[in-house]
């Protein structure tokens, strides 16, 4: 829906469900302008018009999610299950495929359920997973660390999710690569290990049990889990810490193993994820050991726990895959709720759950980061740029850092010779609404009143005049080749994204080496080949040329004053 709507409206139509199931509300709650929900009564057969909103509308709850959105159809804006009949309902869906192709997204139907308005016909609401890949991601990738006691089964939880049927006897040679890649990434080695999981569009798993090697799962995955393993080491607790602060998780899982309950570090890992306000979701794990009331104990002393008033958190138990999507929806809306899953990695029982669950999961913002980011100068990546009748030139993108507010002066480039021009906000909408201020990690568009829209392009950012920013047509990059056909040397061309950024480059040179093989890693100088870029030091970098895929971070950037860039170029 693009209205706002404020509560229910009217008389409440009784929300018996078929098939005895009464607990279901007829209602849900009011639909979010921003977040990745969309409700859609129905979609059948759009005018021209009509069918170009909803896909903007569709990109827009993509970039809020990061790439995922859940449609519900056959619901109203305010939330009222209304249902749709079959044929209605199948038009829908169809129209629902036509704008993810459009916009280059895949679609799961996660469930459907149906509703009961005294009326002999049966009527159905459908949830759909929409998901893209952003352009200059390889995945969406959704970091959730591990907490847990030492005896909580963590390594062989996570062997079976990410070996699937092998034990952890093979496989954990595989990792390696992976433990490099997240060096790169991160810049820092470490003693915490990482396993991956992987998704496919449709969300089934992938995963290392076909024996694929990292890479393949890479390739075929479009979400990518990466649990961090932090030890349970008591006296590396510090360690621990700063491990989960500088790898800034999305979330994380805290295991308790039923047969001992709360006990030894649990509390402390308890407290740290409190402290640094990650949200966090609990697997009860072992329990194929015990008996059901002593599971059932353990479930009760962890919903005591959460309820104290230090926590203040909305224990959800997931019994069943509906369950789970919901858990999943809500964790994300709500930091408060906390899923808890009980679970075997043993007989395999409800292991399904926990899988539902994280497929679902969109990647959430973590808060210390946001706080982080927006004390930094202001900084808009321009994605988009339009002309809009009497508002003049708009862009759309999203605040990489900084809080940008109406009325600010900032100043946009680099044009192609390499200079950067003032200019002002005239006003921000986000989602179509109008917004005061825009803070770090939030999409928006801004009108620009009429800044001459072919000064502006793809890849440029706006940032605050103080910045003072630097651009560079040459750069380096430490990079790891992930995917190679032909040999990677001097003079090979790539297009390389980092962030907004898209350009062809040449390798100019690659240190201490003449050729690249898969797999291995260097230090490697590009050139861009048509204009000066904005890049920053420490930036992900992803490059791809045909088969060829790799990535790595920005390690230094030789930095070019506005006039000389004419020169540099070769212009």
């Amino acid at each position: 829906g693009s209205s706002g709507c404020g509560g229910p409206k009217g008389k409440k139509k009784n929300g018996r469900n078929r098939g005895g199931k009464a607990n279901n509300p007829p209602y849900l709650p009011p639909e979010a302008e921003d977040g990745n929900i969309e409700y859609k009564l129905k979609l059948v057969n759009p005018s021209q018009y009509r069918f170009e909103h909803l896909v903007t509308q569709m990109k827009w709850r993509l970039q809020e999610g990061r790439g995922e959105a859940v449609y519900q159809i056959g619901v109203e804006d305010n939330g009222l299950l209304v249902g749709l009949a079959e044929e209605e309902m199948r038009a829908s869906l169809k129209t629902l495929h036509r704008m993810a192709e459009k916009v280059g997204a895949d679609i799961t139907i996660l469930r459907e359920r149906e509703v009961d308005y005294d009326s002999d016909m049966p009527r159905k609401i459908t949830e759909v997973l929409v998901r893209k890949v952003p352009d200059n991601q390889q995945f969406l990738d959704l970091r959730v660390a591990v907490l847990g006691n030492v005896d909580s089964g963590k390594s062989t939880l996570l062997g079976v999710l990410t070996q699937g049927e092998l034990d952890n006897g093979r496989g954990r040679a595989r990792l390696n690569l992976f433990r490099h890649l997240h060096e790169i990434q991160s810049g820092r080695t470490s003693s915490i290990s990482f396993e991956i999981l992987g998704f496919n569009s449709k969300g089934e798993v992938v995963n290392y049990s076909d024996s694929r090697t990292a890479e393949e799962i890479c390739e075929s995955s479009s979400k990518m889990i990466t649990f961090i393993d932090l030890a349970g080491h008591h006296k590396y607790l510090h360690t621990t810490i700063f491990g989960l602060t500088s790898y800034c998780p999305d979330c994380a899982l805290l295991l308790v193993s039923a047969n001992t309950g709360i006990a030894g570090t649990t509390r402390e890992h308890l407290g740290l994820a409190l402290a640094l306000k990650v949200p966090f979701f609990i697997v009860v794990s072992k329990v194929d050991l015990c008996a059901k009331t002593t599971v059932e104990r353990t479930v009760r002393q962890l919903e005591r726990v959460l309820k104290q008033p230090g926590c203040h958190k909305v224990p959800m138990l997931v019994t069943s895959e509906d369950d789970a999507v919901t858990a999943a929806q809500q964790f994300a809306q709500s930091p408060n709720i906390t899923p808890i899953f009980t679970l075997s990695s043993v007989s395999g029982e409800s292991l399904d759950l926990l899988k539902v669950f994280l497929n679902i999961l969109p990647p959430l913002t973590n808060s210390k980061e946001q706080e982080e980011l927006m004390q930094q100068l202001t900084e808009f990546q321009v994605d988009e740029i339009y002309t809009v009748p009497e508002v003049g030139t708009v862009v759309g993108g999203t605040l990489s850092s900084g809080i940008c507010r109406e009325g600010d002066q900032l100043v946009v480039g680099p044009t192609d010779d390499g200079r950067f021009l003032e200019l002002r906000v005239c006003s921000i909408q986000r989602n179509r609404s109008a917004c005061r201020v825009l803070r770090a990690g939030q999409a928006a568009t801004l009108a620009l009143g009429d800044f001459d829209r072919a000064l502006l392009r793809k890849g440029m950012v706006m940032v605050s005049p103080e910045m003072n920013p630097t651009i560079c047509s040459v750069f380096e990059a430490e990079i790891v080749l992930l995917f190679h056909a032909t040999t990677f040397r001097r003079g090979f061309q790539v297009t390389v994204h980092v962030g907004n950024v898209r350009q062809t480059a040449v390798v100019e040179k690659i240190h201490a080496k003449d050729k690249l093989r898969t797999g291995e890693k260097a230090v490697v100088r590009f050139r861009f080949l048509k204009h000066p870029e904005y890049l920053k030091v420490g930036a992900k970098l992803l490059f791809r040329e045909g088969v060829t895929k790799g990535i790595g971070h920005v390690t230094d950037v030789q930095a070019i004053a506005a006039g000389e860039a004419q020169a540099n170029m070769g212009f």
